[in-house]
């Protein structure tokens, strides 16, 4: 009985909901200019998408306890006390394996999980404050992730502190500044019904495809910008075109959106999800091997 309570708490990890994550693990990669360890890559790579992650989504999901559907999960089974025990368990391994790869960035897992604990939990929930919750987000999962991926690489001190790499740290906070908001527009009764006062919520619906069109075009020419100065214009091009795909469906659903609300559902937000990293991750992969 105990461990089929543990397999049904399982679900709400949401381990290939991380995936959509990925794209800042890749592109933190690719900035680098110096050789860096295959195996100490790897190892980040586990330590943030199969264990920080889940973990801080089972977190968010005990205290959000939804009723309708969330990212990655269409019908959220039932919150038990077992999905506490499965985080615990996860933070443990992410913080140990984190310290095996380095203490430093051990260290910087720790502050990862710590802030996302206080993102959903109810004595804190920095999720009710719109601009400080957007904040936190923007940050810890963009330029924070961007330059953690890159100590538990063993990038030294001055590769990290580059000015292109610390302006590329910004392009990943502001791909998320405008990427985050859509994430939220589908659960406005939800987060209305808990007393969450979520950006995209504050912002409408229409409002939230505006501000996510900013923020991505932000992101886009700050990206530019970065790799002109870095004289990595070739870089530039495979981007744009392995994101083709997201600019138009991104248009496409902005259009259903503005001729019927309806269409900022579940379906379409992990459709555009999903296409997004997919294809930015496919970008980055080929600047990483280019």
């Amino acid at each position: 009985m105990l461990i089929t309570n543990y397999k049904k708490a399982l679900p709400l990890l949401r381990i290939p909901f991380s995936v959509y994550l990925m794209p800042v693990f890749w592109f933190g990669l690719s900035a680098l200019r110096e050789p860096f360890s295959a195996w100490r890559a790897a190892g980040v790579f586990v330590v943030l998408h199969l264990l920080a992650y889940p973990a801080s989504n089972g977190y968010n999901s005990y205290y959000d306890r939804d009723e309708g559907s969330i990212g990655g999960l269409k019908s959220p089974p039932k919150v038990s006390e077992e999905l506490l025990h499965l985080v615990y368990a996860f933070d443990a391994l992410a913080v140990l394996g984190g310290l095996l790869l380095s203490p430093w960035f051990g260290l910087l897992v720790v502050v990862y999980l710590l802030v996302s604990k206080a993102y959903s939990y109810e004595g804190i929930r920095l999720k009710k404050y719109p601009l400080l919750s957007t904040a936190v987000v923007v940050v810890f999962q963009g330029a924070y992730t961007f330059l953690m991926t890159q100590v538990g690489a063993d990038a030294g001190y001055a590769q990290l502190t580059e000015p292109t790499n610390m302006l590329l740290a910004l392009v990943s906070s502001l791909f998320l500044c405008g990427s985050y908001p859509l994430t939220q527009v589908y659960q406005h009764q939800e987060d209305a019904r808990r007393g969450d006062r979520t950006l995209s919520l504050r912002l409408g619906i229409r409002g939230t495809f505006v501000f996510a069109a900013g923020g991505l075009l932000a992101g886009a020419a700050v990206l530019a910008y970065a790799l002109w100065v870095r004289q990595e214009t070739r870089h530039l091009l495979v981007f744009l075109a392995a994101t083709g795909p997201v600019v138009v469906l991104f248009g496409n659903w902005a259009r259903a959106v503005w001729r019927n609300p309806a269409a900022a559902d579940f379906e379409h937000t992990m459709r555009m999800n999903q296409v997004s990293s997919l294809c930015m991750s496919a970008a980055f992969i080929l600047m990483l091997l280019w």
